[in-house]
């Protein structure tokens, strides 16, 4: 046999291991509400081929490609516990289980690693909790798209309304329109179907009612048999306390904002300061994109080196709040056209750090330039650090923060030399560390981070919906603190 039949052999065999895992992730998520990761990336609902690249991804942050003949294993013992709601790591059931001395099976060893999903130590399923989203924009239907995709087996957030003003002529079926085709993230993975008489857009099942309003205080969401719903503003329009408590009507329990908020209203950024929302509070921001990028990684250098000072620079996709076309604006330069300029801008991710991260007193500035992309960021982060350190001590720590630390889903990292921004379109990561342009010298690192500044910021709006609102299930095994 030649070596190339060799190959083939090899793959066809992993394909079809592949395959048999599909089934078993999917029974897993919809019966017991497990959601099967690898290196922080959910396998549900992947393909054949999606399951293997995955598998083969390990090698940029591990060092190693992980192949199926070993998560395989780890897998189906899963299958055979009394399984509680979570999220279990099968890729770092695998990377532990090597470095484990002890002579325990797959068996033994996946029953020690998940005994706080199982038996007594298993949560509750939780009823699906409503969640209603005012305004419907490009963050918004990537968020529809992805409580959908969570709805998964009933429970976790449920999608029941989105609110709208009324368009002219037939808008509701462009609406849904624009939710089944997306330019930038490819085609809606399920059926969408209308329902114009009810006024309904019917998605995988799930029936998301339309409701037309200018006006938040003029909405009774009890009507429509919504019950302490969780809304999400992804208008912009309201940014402060005042303003956004008119959605707080009958129906509505907490508000949430996909912009920085103002004043005294929290600004959260998952995995760093998630864990500081007190319970009664019923209005907070997820911050911006840029910041979701940046406070994760500044946290991740400070914790480690200590950190002085810094500034962030940000290429930033071109937005809708720009012209395609030179025309009248209200901010200087965002007038001209953005699909053939560069635009300097401001950003206030910079300031919005002490928000998120109020225990870093350092300095950090930030200036921000409009390209001619579409989607997908890169921030550059410059930071005088508390110690000298080399270029791989900190590449070696953040690929180990990427792969084991509570951090492991909001950073991301590549060493691939070729690395583009359209690699990382619908990146579930706040952001990714390009290891090949990282720069160190002494107490001085340069962190390039990419990001995709619609998916991944969509992403991190989610995990805070599902903390506020108690259908964030526990990792397994337990990241490393």
């Amino acid at each position: 046999m030649t070596v190339n039949e060799d190959s083939f052999t090899d793959w066809k065999n992993r394909e079809k291991i592949a395959e048999s895992m599909i089934p078993m992730i999917g029974k897993l998520q919809r019966e017991r509400d497990v959601t099967v990761l690898l290196h922080s990336r959910s396998l549900v609902n992947k393909s054949v081929v999606s399951i293997l690249k995955t598998h083969r991804f390990a090698r940029q942050i591990a060092g190693e490609e992980l192949s199926v003949t070993e998560t395989l294993p780890f897998l189906q013992a899963l299958t055979t516990l009394d399984l509680g709601p979570s999220q279990i790591d099968i890729g770092m059931l695998a990377a532990t289980y090597r470095g484990d001395d002890r002579g325990l099976s797959v068996e033994e060893f996946t029953a020690e690693a998940v005994a706080g999903a199982t038996g007594e130590n298993k949560i509750d399923r939780r009823e699906s909790r409503d969640v209603v989203l005012y305004g419907f924009g490009r963050i918004g239907r990537l968020l529809a798209r992805l409580l959908i995709e969570k709805a998964g087996s009933g429970n976790g957030l449920r999608l029941r309304a989105i609110v709208v003003r009324r368009g002219s002529g037939q808008d509701i079926v462009k609406r849904a329109s624009l939710l089944r085709r997306d330019s930038i993230h490819g085609q809606f993975q399920g059926t969408i179907t209308v329902d114009e008489a009810n006024s309904k857009i019917i998605a995988n099942g799930n029936e998301i009612r339309v409701i037309y309003s200018d006006d938040p205080t003029t909405v009774d969401y009890t009507e429509y048999g919504i019950k302490d719903a969780i809304l999400i503003d992804n208008t912009g329009r309201w940014r402060d306390r005042e303003g956004l408590s008119k959605h707080l009507r009958p129906g509505i329990h907490k508000v949430v904002l996909t912009a920085p908020g103002k004043g005294d209203i929290p600004n959260i950024v998952h995995g760093v300061n998630h864990d500081t929302i007190k319970p009664d509070e019923q209005i907070l921001s997820c911050a911006s994109c840029t910041t979701n990028a940046i406070v994760p990684p500044l946290k991740a250098m400070a914790d480690e080196y200590g950190v002085r000072r810094g500034h962030v620079e940000t290429v930033h996709s071109f937005t809708n709040d720009q012209n395609l076309l030179d025309n009248y604006h209200n901010s200087d330069r965002r007038g001209r056209s953005a699909a053939l300029n560069m635009v300097i801008t401001e950003t206030g991710a910079a300031s919005a750090v002490a928000k998120a991260l109020p225990e870093l007193k350092a300095p950090i500035t930030g200036s921000s330039i409009r390209v001619p992309v579409p989607d997908v960021s890169i921030a550059i982060l410059s930071l005088q650090l508390g110690r000298e350190t080399s270029r791989e001590d900190v590449l070696d720590y953040l690929r180990n923060v990427s792969l084991t630390s509570p951090l492991k889903r909001q950073i991301d990292f590549i060493s691939a030399p070729d690395a583009v921004s359209s690699d990382f379109i619908g990146s579930r990561h706040a952001s990714i560390v390009d290891a090949g342009a990282t720069k160190v010298d002494g107490d001085n690192a340069i962190l390039y981070l990419w990001y995709d500044n619609e998916f991944g910021y969509s992403c991190q709006v989610v995990r805070v919906v599902q903390h506020v609102s108690g259908v964030e299930y526990p990792t397994f095994p337990a990241p490393a603190v």
